[in-house]
């Protein structure tokens, strides 16, 4: 299972999702991106005002979310 992780370096917010998804996931298999949106304008389009956000196959999570909401997402789109 292969997430992103949209932020940006010196998030606070992205640090706070990054510690949410590492607890929840932490002992299942998957793979985790992390995508810094400042790379390319399109991501900062799409992305400036949403970050964090974890994306699963199509499907996307904006924070805030909690550790049952990451869970949900996750089982929900695999």
């Amino acid at each position: 299972m292969k997430l992103i992780l949209y932020g940006t370096d010196f998030c606070q917010l992205c640090d706070e999702a990054l510690e949410v998804v590492e607890q929840v996931l932490g002992d299942r298999e998957y793979q985790l991106e992390i995508v810094d949106i400042s790379t390319t304008d399109e991501l900062m389009a799409k992305y400036a005002y949403t970050i964090p956000v974890l994306k699963l196959e199509s499907a996307e999570l904006d924070w805030p979310f909690t550790a049952n909401d990451v869970i949900s997402f996750v089982t929900a789109n695999i």
